[in-house]
């Protein structure tokens, strides 16, 4: 079961994202919609989210993972599509995100390659893309994008 992450659980989501290589950038800002999931013990098992962009069209998908020891059962895809869900109810038209490891899963999802200036533009308010332009990464991502709705 998923639940909206709390000023609490940040600490925990940094450290379980941390062990799968995401970007940590932003995690306690209030325009980052991130939801976990949990073992019986309260672990993080799972977690996702999205940022919108200032007009709300766009939604950068982030922090979908899925603890080593869990996957299986399309959980990933279960959470992926949770954090569609939601930007979509929010208004949002388009998703995009970034990942140069999973596209073969996103693909599964109907993401295409994308243009990552064009996803910086739509996204530009965001702290990732704001981390990644910072620090030179922007120019090593790969973006992908897909329809909502």
């Amino acid at each position: 079961m998923l639940e909206r992450c709390s000023p609490g659980d940040v600490d925990s989501l940094t450290a379980f994202l941390r062990q799968a290589d995401l970007t940590l950038s932003g995690l306690d800002s209030p325009g980052v919609r991130l939801w976990v999931e949990r073992a019986e013990d309260g672990s993080i098992v799972g977690s996702t989210g999205y940022e919108l962009s200032a007009d709300g069209a766009h939604a950068l998908i982030r922090s979908v993972a899925v603890g080593a020891d869990h996957r299986s059962g399309g959980r990933g895809t279960r959470l992926a599509r949770y954090a569609l869900g939601q930007a979509t109810r929010e208004g949002a038209t388009r998703a995009w995100l970034f990942s140069h490891r999973s596209g073969p899963f996103w693909e599964s999802l109907d993401f295409v390659r994308a243009d990552r200036d064009e996803l910086a533009a739509a996204l530009s308010s965001t702290h990732q893309v704001a981390l990644f332009r910072r620090t030179g990464q922007l120019a090593h991502e790969v973006a992908w994008s897909r329809r909502l709705g």
